[in-house]
């Protein structure tokens, strides 16, 4: 029952639990218990909304950092890892398989806000042997969700 009340809370993290109980074919306090469970044990860690900011009037800016670090004897990348994710413009850190060793997404509110974020205080930190920058220039697709359904069609219109 966990991973099918997982599955439909990630798709949609405001399905009304009674609909919920109903689709999986059991009782809401059942359904109410599980969350609850899964809440206390960190299996669901929040709940968040999907925003196309480019159709607001907010101007912002997200980029990707790769990021090449020196593991620490004795607490691999866990600890640099921590540093990094304590400032507040970092969104997210992974741990990834390649050439660099994390990949930060941060924002801001513009490309020298983030540029100045890398060059003072991330390629500063001790452990940081490189970063490579990435600009988010626009978003198509973002957890499984199509952010522009807009199809322009640049064909020309012929008529006989």
């Amino acid at each position: 029952m966990r991973n099918e009340i997982l599955a439909a809370i990630e798709k949609n993290s405001r399905i009304d639990l009674k609909e919920l109980a109903v689709i999986l074919g059991k009782e809401e306090i059942e359904i109410i218990n599980e969350i609850t469970s899964m809440e206390k044990e960190g299996i669901i860690c929040g709940y968040h909304t999907l925003i196309n900011w480019e159709k607001t009037s907010l101007e912002k800016v997200t980029a990707l950092i790769e990021v090449r670090v020196t593991p620490q004897r004795g607490q691999g990348f866990d600890k640099i890892a921590e540093r990094i994710y304590k400032y507040p413009e970092v969104n997210a850190v992974y741990l990834i398989s390649g050439g660099y060793d994390l990949l930060l997404t941060i924002e801001g509110k513009s490309l020298k806000e983030i540029s100045s974020f890398v060059s003072y205080k991330l390629s500063t930190l001790e452990y940081v042997l490189s970063t490579a920058t990435h600009f988010i220039l626009k978003k198509y697709k973002d957890h499984g969700t199509i952010l522009s359904n807009e199809h322009e069609d640049f064909r020309e219109v012929i008529i006989p």
